[in-house]
């Protein structure tokens, strides 16, 4: 198990409730924590769905699904960012 801190964005923290949130987990990548969250409510199934366009960060950098996860990192999730 190793503890990460999660941070949510714009529309998925609203849907969820909370900016961030401290987590320990048996995930390994980035990806299985999603699928780990996704797992914890349908307001989360929704929103962090696969389907959807979410953008991933890990220790600020953005990354893929595949990412793999340390005791003490930090991971974002946020829809992506549109603009003109």
């Amino acid at each position: 198990m190793k503890t990460v801190t999660i941070r949510y964005f714009a529309s998925i923290r609203e849907a969820l409730g909370t900016g961030s949130e401290s987590l320990q987990t048996p995930a390994t990548t980035v990806g299985a924590l999603r699928e780990q969250l996704m797992s914890r409510s349908d307001a989360a199934a929704q929103v962090l769905a696969a389907s959807k366009a979410v953008r991933m960060a890990l220790n600020q950098d953005i990354c893929d699904a595949d990412a793999v996860l340390s005791n003490g990192d930090e991971v974002a999730f946020f829809p992506p960012v549109t603009g003109g």
